[in-house]
C-alpha cells in the first residue's frame, strides 16, 4: 500500500506536519469515523485542503469550507487540435472577453435557471426577512462567472488522440460564501450577516447535528449551492464550445469542496472532503495540474485502500510555494503583488515552452509553485486508473491583479 497511518490519520504521499495536525484536531471533534490525507494535501481552513472526515451524524460547515461546491467539470469535443491549432490565440482572446474572471464579477448578460425555482430558497427568509431575495439576486448576478485564485478555463488536447477538451475549475462564488459565513455565524449564535471575529487556520471543525434544524437547514442550503455551482460551470462550458464551434462528446463533472451521505465499513456517515475528489468504484473524476502540467481522467478502483480512502482522492497536484512567497504581498493601492520570488518573466518563458497560450494569471499560480501531477497521483496508484491524459493548449485565469482570499 501505499498509504501510511499516522496518529490514527490515514496519510497518502508526503506527510505535510500542519496539515497532519490540522487532520488530528478533526479528528478528535464530533463523532469521527476516520480521517483521511489526500497525496495534494495542505493546510487550510479548520480541516485540512486534500482532507477527508467521515461524521456519524455531523456535518461541518468549515469542513466545507467557503467555496462550497468548488469543483471541475470537462468534456471531449469532436475537434481535433489540428482544427483549431492555427487558431487557439484568437479562441483565448475570445474567452478572456466573453466569460467573467475575476472576485465579485457579474455576468453581463444575466442567466435565468430552473433552480431559481427550487423551494429551499425559502429557508432563508425563515433566517431573517427578505434574505431570500437579498441572495437571489447575488446568486443570478453571478451564475455563469469564474473568480480568481486557481479558478480557470482551460483548453486541452488529449495526448493519445488529438481531440480537445474544455475544462474548468470554480465552485458557487459569492452565493456559497455568504451561505458559508452566514451558518458559520449562526452556530457561534451570531446573526446570518453578523461579523465574525477573527479566525485561526487552525481552530477545530464548527460541527452541527444533522438531526437540528440549523443542521437541516445548512444540508439544504449547501446542496442549493451545489446545484448553483453545477449549472455556473454547465455554462462556461457551454460558452467555451460556442466559441469553438464545437460538439461535446463526453463529459466529467464532480464537486471537491463538499460533504455527501454515503455507506463506509457498514455505516451511514456523512463525508466531508475539503479539496478531495469523490472516486467510488467505476467512478469518473477530472484532476487538474498546473497550467505548464498535464491534467487527468481518472477512475476509481475497487481495491482495499481506495476504500482506506473512503472512496476518495486528490483534486490537484498540491501547492509547495505559497502565494505570497511566489507573488509577494498584495499592495491593494497598486492593485498588484510586490516581492514575490516568481517573475512574471519567468513565468511566461515556461508557460511558452510548454505550448500553452496564456490569458490573465499571476505568478502565484505559475507551474513552479505546484508538485508535478503525475508525483501526486503516482501516490494513489491503488486506488484509481488513468483514463485520458490531456495537455493544455490555453489558459484563462483572473489577472495578476485580482487577489481572493476565499480560494480553495
Amino acid at each position: 500500500m501505499t498509504m501510511r497511518i499516522i496518529d490514527n490519520i490515514k496519510v497518502w504521499g508526503e506527510p505535510l506536519e500542519n496539515a497532519v495536525s490540522q487532520a488530528v484536531t478533526c479528528s478528535l471533534h464530533g463523532d469521527v469515523l476516520g480521517v483521511a490525507l489526500m497525496a495534494d494535501h495542505h493546510k487550510g481552513y479548520s480541516q485540512p485542503i486534500g482532507g477527508v472526515v467521515a461524521y456519524r451524524g455531523m456535518i461541518s460547515p468549515s469542513g466545507v469550507g467557503y467555496d462550497i461546491a468548488c469543483g471541475n467539470k470537462a468534456i471531449r469535443t469532436n475537434l481535433l487540435w489540428s482544427d483549431i491549432r492555427d487558431r487557439i490565440s484568437g479562441i483565448m482572446d475570445q474567452v478572456q472577453a466573453e466569460i467573467s474572471f475575476g472576485v465579485g464579477r457579474n455576468n453581463p448578460t444575466p442567466v435565468d435557471h430552473e433552480l431559481f425555482d427550487d423551494a429551499s430558497w425559502k429557508l432563508f427568509d425563515s433566517i431573517e426577512p427578505g434574505l431570500q431575495q437579498k441572495l437571489k439576486v447575488l446568486a443570478r448576478n453571478q451564475l455563469g462567472t469564474v473568480g480568481s485564485g486557481n479558478h480557470f478555463v482551460d483548453l486541452f488536447v488529449e495526448e493519445a488522440t488529438g481531440k480537445v477538451w474544455v475544462a474548468n475549475h470554480f465552485g458557487s462564488r459569492g452565493f456559497g460564501h455568504k451561505v458559508a459565513s452566514g451558518f458559520l455565524n449562526l452556530a457561534a449564535g451570531r446573526e446570518f450577516g453578523g461579523k465574525a471575529p477573527g479566525e485561526s487556520m487552525d481552530q477545530p471543525p464548527t460541527l452541527l447535528d444533522l438531526n437540528s434544524e440549523l443542521g437541516h437547514m445548512y444540508w439544504d442550503a449547501m446542496t442549493l449551492a451545489g446545484r448553483y455551482a453545477y449549472a455556473g460551470r454547465d455554462y462556461v462550458i457551454d460558452q467555451t464550445v460556442r466559441i469553438l464551434g464545437a460538439n461535446v462528446e463526453y463529459a466529467v463533472h464532480n464537486h471537491h469542496n463538499f460533504a455527501w451521505k454515503e455507506r463506509h465499513m457498514g455505516e451511514e456517515v456523512v463525508v466531508v472532503r475539503k479539496g478531495a475528489t469523490p472516486l467510488a468504484p467505476g467512478q469518473l473524476g477530472f484532476v487538474g495540474g498546473s497550467m505548464g502540467d498535464i491534467s487527468v481522467i481518472v477512475e476509481g478502483m475497487d481495491s482495499e485502500e481506495n476504500e482506506a480512502s473512503f472512496r476518495s482522492t486528490v483534486h490537484g497536484a498540491g501547492r509547495i510555494m505559497s502565494r505570497t512567497q511566489a507573488a509577494g504581498k498584495m499592495n491593494y493601492k497598486l492593485r498588484k503583488r510586490m516581492g514575490g520570488e516568481i517573475s512574471e518573466q519567468q513565468m511566461h518563458e515556461a508557460i511558452r515552452a510548454y505550448g500553452v497560450e496564456l490569458r490573465g494569471a499571476g505568478t502565484d499560480e505559475s507551474p513552479f509553485v505546484y508538485k508535478k501531477l503525475q508525483d501526486v497521483l503516482n501516490a494513489h496508484a491503488n486506488t484509481l486508473k488513468i483514463n485520458h491524459v490531456l495537455r493544455p493548449v490555453g489558459v484563462a485565469m483572473a489577472g495578476s491583479n485580482e487577489f481572493d482570499p476565499y480560494k480553495d
